[in-house]
């Protein structure tokens, strides 16, 4: 039994591996490479969030509003974010994604479909109905 399960872990790892290079495609192709993994996790944030404050990011995030601004602005450098001042409150700004931020923002999603999409290409339909059927066993 150690014996397969060794070799599941093998096959795991090359599967994290190859959503992983897909990840990197993404950033890639926004051109921003290096983007680390809490930046994305704060992109994310405020996708989840929609109309979100710097006060109510630095809340949700558990930050200083002065952290959160310097990150704002790196965003903004990067083509991420962008602020919109209120229509009711002219001192109020919102943070919100560009496209380029919400691809950022959602590349995790994006990177597994990538990895299905390679292996519903690697696999015949019913080698995909029999993964489909052993997956949905695990709990």
């Amino acid at each position: 039994m150690i014996e397969k399960k060794e070799h599941l872990y093998i096959v795991f790892e090359n599967l994290l591996r190859i959503k992983s290079e897909c990840s990197s495609d993404l950033f890639s192709e926004c051109g921003l490479p290096d983007i680390t993994v809490k930046q994305i996790e704060y992109l994310r944030m405020i996708d989840e969030h929609g109309e979100v404050t710097f006060s109510g990011l630095a809340k949700i995030t558990r930050n200083s509003k002065p952290t959160i601004t310097e990150m704002i602005n790196k965003f903004v450098k990067m083509k991420c974010v962008y602020r919109e001042k209120s229509s009711d409150d002219g001192r109020i700004f919102y943070i919100r994604l560009t496209d380029k931020g919400q691809t950022l923002a959602r590349s995790e999603e994006a990177a597994l479909f990538k990895l299905i999409e390679r292996m519903a290409g690697s696999l015949d339909e019913k080698d995909v109905d029999t993964l489909i059927w052993i997956l949905q066993k695990v709990r």
